[in-house]
């Protein structure tokens, strides 16, 4: 039996009669901000944001497919308030939000990323404390009603699978990304992230319509 949060969030999804306006202002300061980044050519911080925006289409994918396979709910699901629902769980406002952090998320690593912190390198220390504040802003919109969990094993009951599935592998790959040498090592890792995403929602949603 499909949860009422969900066939609410279903309603929603690729429904343009919810559109707003303020969608396109959105949208370019996102244009703007990674415009900012590749005229200062921060091509690492350009296609680290990239990277870290794809890793929740990756996240937003499996729980779309988890809502179909299950009939059920998906792990998470925005039934209310948004001006476009991209996915069950995914709407535009959370991808322009990605989109950004992902920038914020590189532009704040130190320059050394053989420093350490308290002992700890501080890529994976920030990746963690990033997620755990990640983690923390999920808990009160699903509060607050914003954002939906239906399953035991996804709630406050179990935050640390969120932090490790949700956010945590997002600042991974980002950092990842950033500190590669090779500009055309970089370009193929997003490529690839990005080809997978675009293959898995031509295939799921496009010609078998189940996300």
């Amino acid at each position: 039996m499909i949860a009422a949060s969900a066939a609410q969030a279903q309603e929603l999804v690729r429904n343009s009669s919810h559109f707003q306006w303020y969608v396109i202002p959105l949208l370019l300061l996102v244009i703007h901000a990674y415009g900012e980044q590749a005229a200062a050519r921060r091509w690492n911080v350009v296609l680290a944001g990239l990277a870290f925006w794809l890793m929740d289409w990756v996240n937003e994918i499996w729980n779309g497919l988890l809502f179909h396979f299950s009939g059920f709910a998906p792990a998470w699901s925005t039934p209310n308030g948004s001006a476009y629902v991209l996915l069950i769980g995914l709407n535009i406002e959370i991808s322009f939000m990605f989109a950004i952090m992902g920038l914020y998320a590189v532009r704040t690593l130190p320059a050394d990323r053989k420093l350490k912190i308290a002992g700890i390198n501080n890529r994976w220390l920030l990746a963690a404390v990033n997620s755990v504040l990640c983690v923390c802003v999920e808990v009160w919109l699903n509060h607050i009603g914003a954002l939906v969990w239906e399953w035991p094993a996804w709630n406050l009951g179990a935050p640390w699978l969120i932090w490790l599935i949700g956010y945590l592998p997002f600042f991974v790959v980002a950092y990842c990304v950033h500190d590669m040498t090779s500009l055309k090592r970089q370009i193929g890792v997003v490529a690839t992230l990005a080809g997978g995403v675009t293959v898995a929602l031509a295939v799921f949603s496009g010609l078998l319509g189940w996300i």
